[in-house]
């Protein structure tokens, strides 16, 4: 089975589609992109696939990534991947060393792969990511199923063609939206810059010469 793991076609769509209404409203925190669902057979290594957008460089010592994992809905939260200046594998009892971290900040990618995946993985596997000057952490979430045997194979070319002529669609739409986005929130930042200077300067304009008092 490919380390990418199954992700079913109505989930891929819906994947393409969460993230072009995520990025269509001027936001002030970061896009994480991960798939919502991931099936893998027992036994085998898959790829749990995290990606982000930002209008910043990746910077070692401002960056900061949490992976967790929960059994259930309502189950807490266990940290087992950790990026502080550099990558750090908590190394669960759950998981031993099976987890290696695949992904590369630089290129704006935090994925992982868990190898000999067990029954027992099954669960969700949360993403957290915050890439200063970015303020808010981005969030992503995948739900991983864990198969006994592998399901059977069908004939997905129409889905292909369709999954890939939208995906393409949908990828210029996301790099036009950054884009415009990134530019606003610069632009933003550097206004609201210009309007602390301005009223810095004003108190010191108000508070005038002491010595002009006692002439």
């Amino acid at each position: 089975m490919s380390p990418e793991g199954w992700l079913p076609q109505p989930a891929l769509l819906l994947t393409g589609l969460t993230l072009l209404l995520s990025l269509a409203p001027p936001r002030l925190g970061m896009e994480v992109m991960a798939p919502p669902i991931i099936n893998a057979l027992n036994g085998s290594s898959v790829k749990l696939s995290c990606t982000f957008n930002s209008c910043y460089k990746v910077e070692n010592k401002q960056f900061s990534l949490n992976w967790t994992y929960q059994e259930c809905s309502n189950c807490s939260e266990e940290l087992f991947l950790q990026f502080r200046t550099k990558i750090m594998n908590k190394q669960l009892d759950r998981f031993g060393n099976r987890v290696e971290f695949t992904g590369n900040p630089a290129k704006y990618d935090v994925s992982f792969t868990l190898k000999n995946v067990q029954l027992e993985d099954e669960g969700t596997y949360n993403c957290y990511v915050l890439n200063p000057p970015d303020r808010h952490r981005g969030h992503g979430k995948i739900s991983l199923k864990v198969l006994t045997k592998e399901p059977p194979k069908a004939d997905s070319t129409v889905a292909v063609i369709v999954g890939a002529s939208v995906g393409g669609f949908l990828a210029v739409v996301i790099l036009v939206l950054m884009v415009v986005k990134c530019v606003r929130r610069k632009k933003q930042q550097r206004l609201n810059t210009d309007d602390q200077k301005t009223e810095e300067e004003g108190k010191t304009d108000g508070e005038g010469n002491p010595d002009e008092g006692t002439k």
